[in-house]
């Protein structure tokens, strides 16, 4: 053989590896492995994946560095304190960026007698009669997949079922022998749900080991639309709790009412003091920062929703008026009341006038408003309000004789808001990717209304992050009868496919 024909050769090898896998390949290719890939799928949900025990982490992580490892990935276990996090990368090539793909592997607590069948951990196969999901057999899978068939699991949505639609993608690329067109590194967390206590630390103790062009997150629940969905950003999370004091003890309402003060009412005033009646904060200062250009605008305007839907769906005839779509709604902080508790209701209901109500709050946060900065302004308006905010659990005496409203003011702040810009060049390459194999049938949202504790260490790395969404919404994250529509899994194999064989 002449040499240059070796040439031309090696030429096409290389060429053939570099190139963007056609389309129809990567769809022929995920239709043909979605069956070992369920397979496989159900025996990683069989291990039970509850963060607060070590032993389940260690199944877990065992499992993944099996399977990973198998793959040809260099795997190392890194931990800060006692939580190990499972750390994998390929082969690192210097003309390649680098991406560094964050997977969620537990899951929340599951209560057996809350789920319709047996055990959270076995998982059923279903199909919707008449409205109705009803249990068919595994054996089912087998033949031809309904793809409106869906898996019922604790994590088949949150967040195993995106976590193997990526392997099952990677195990795809190597039977094809199609290269990466990116140089790959992973995180397995095993306690995203208990907020990744030790994760930011994690990253922080070895930052050159981290160190991407973009970060991908295999986490979330698609649009309500649930077409293919990338998603840029989320909001914090911050909590308070406010008490409002009345006499030392609960009182005869027939004996003391009329004199002494019910803390209920003291409460409500409070409380709707905060919001007026199109849900607009009140407190001064709770909004600055956030401005919307017209191209964020005309962004969120793509997302194919209409408020009527929307509050159709909610079942509520008017949405508030923060923003003046979902879309833009979801752009904003929010105050929320999401418990309030004084005395006894129900059956136990009684004559009293309570000593205490109590109001838990929570406020979302954009990157424009930061967790301390939210509580302060809440914390400076109720002092506006004329509390006087005690130190400890009770009042002092001294206090109940001096101050006429007495309020206790205890916060904690949680997940950081994260945002990656949506004409970066790694958002081009997602969207790129998307676009290869699905056309325009996806959608890029600003950001998530919920909150997601990986956003200390994406801001630790600098690195823009965005989220691949891949379970269907009506999935029934966290609680019981959780899942995952088959055919949503096949589009994330899909994706993963297309996305890791697209030049970045």
């Amino acid at each position: 053989m002449k040499k240059p024909l070796i040439t031309l050769i090696l030429f096409c090898i290389v060429f053939q590896s570099q190139a963007q896998i056609k389309a129809d390949d990567i769809r022929r290719e995920s239709e043909k492995y979605l069956k070992p890939s369920l397979d496989q799928f159900i025996e990683f949900l069989k291990i039970p994946n509850n963060g607060n025990y070590p032993d389940q982490i260690l199944d877990n992580l065992k499992w993944s560095q099996s399977l990973l490892e198998g793959l040809g990935f260099q795997t190392q276990i890194v931990q800060s304190g006692n939580i190990p996090h499972l750390f994998a990368q390929g082969a690192q090539d210097p003309t390649k960026k680098t991406i560094l793909v964050y997977m969620q592997i537990d899951g929340q607590p599951a209560d057996p007698k809350a789920w319709n069948q047996p055990n959270p951990y076995i998982p059923v196969l279903k199909e919707n009669k008449d409205g109705e999901w009803n249990e068919i057999s595994m054996d089912h899978l087998q033949g031809d997949i309904d793809l409106d068939w869906k898996i019922f699991a604790r994590s088949a949505s949150d967040s195993k079922g995106p976590a193997n639609s990526f392997f099952s993608a990677l195990q795809i690329m190597k039977a094809q022998n199609w290269e990466p067109a990116v140089n790959l590194k992973m995180i397995l967390d095993f306690q995203e749900e208990l907020s990744s206590p030790e994760l930011a630390d994690v990253v922080a103790q070895n930052n050159e080991l981290f160190a991407a062009d973009g970060i991908l997150i295999m986490d979330g629940t698609r649009h309500l639309s649930n077409l293919p969905n990338l998603t840029f950003g989320a909001r914090g999370i911050a909590t308070a709790t406010i008490k409002v004091f009345g006499a030392s003890r609960d009182l005869h309402s027939g004996q003391y009412g009329n004199f002494a003060p019910n803390p209920v009412f003291s409460m409500a005033r409070l409380l709707a003091a905060m919001k007026d009646e199109d849900g607009k904060v009140l407190i001064p200062g709770f909004y600055d920062g956030v401005n919307l250009t017209e191209e964020d605008i005309k962004a969120m305007a793509l997302v194919p929703e209409t408020l009527e839907e929307i509050e159709d769906d909610l079942g509520i005839a008017e949405a508030e008026k923060v923003g003046n779509t979902y879309q833009e709604a979801l752009q904003y902080p929010s105050l929320n009341v999401r418990g309030i508790n004084a005395a006894w209701v129900g059956k136990e209901v009684r004559t009293l006038i309570p000593s205490v109500a109590v109001a838990e709050l929570d406020l979302r946060l954009v990157k424009e408003t930061p967790g301390e900065r939210q509580l302060n302004l809440l914390k400076d308006f109720i002092e506006g309000q004329g509390y006087h905010l005690i130190e400890g659990e009770e009042p002092t005496d001294a206090e109940r004789k001096t101050y006429k409203k007495l309020a206790s003011f205890t916060v904690k702040e949680g997940s950081e808001p994260f945002r990656t810009d949506m004409n970066s060049d790694f958002a081009h390459w997602l969207e790129a990717g998307m676009r290869h194999v699905f056309g325009d049938n996806f959608i890029n949202t600003r950001q998530t209304g919920g909150s997601q504790p990986m956003a200390p260490f994406i801001n630790i790395l600098d690195a823009p992050a965005v989220s691949v969404r891949i379970p269907n919404p009506d999935n029934s994250i966290h609680a019981p009868n959780e899942n995952i529509r088959i055919g949503n899994y096949l589009e994330g194999i899909e994706t993963c496919l297309s996305i890791l064989t697209q030049r970045f």
